[in-house]
């Protein structure tokens, strides 16, 4: 199961806190992770082994719904930073919207990203 991680700037440090509380979960075989630039790569240098797509702004968020459209991703988790605006909301809204039509699971904070994944262990 690939799972894309993708997280603002001020939301960067939670995913990665995310991440390490749920790496027993995030180690299965099964499951691959995939992410935006930035986030993939802080998420590398806390041990997960990542496949980095590029920066958000730069498409990051446009390639991870290509991959949901494919049908290759099947979750999205997204740290979205609510306080702050952001130059390439519209690539965000596409990706949401993406998910949408394909029925692709998507948590844009920490309590729903939880959720899936335990949707997972309960399947698992």
């Amino acid at each position: 199961m690939e799972i894309a991680i993708i997280a603002h700037d001020g939301k960067k440090a939670d995913m990665v806190q995310f991440l390490n509380k749920n790496k027993d979960i995030l180690d299965k075989d099964f499951i691959k992770l995939i992410a935006t630039g930035t986030t993939g790569y802080k998420a590398e240098l806390a041990g997960f082994k990542i496949k980095k797509m590029l920066s958000g702004p730069l498409g990051g968020d446009a390639q991870i719904a290509a991959r949901v459209a494919e049908g290759k991703t099947k979750m999205v988790l997204f740290f979205k930073d609510p306080l702050a605006s952001h130059a390439h909301e519209v690539d965000i809204n596409m990706l949401l919207r993406v998910c949408d039509v394909h029925n692709v699971p998507i948590a844009t904070n920490e309590a729903s990203a939880q959720l899936l994944l335990y949707a997972i262990v309960q399947q698992s």
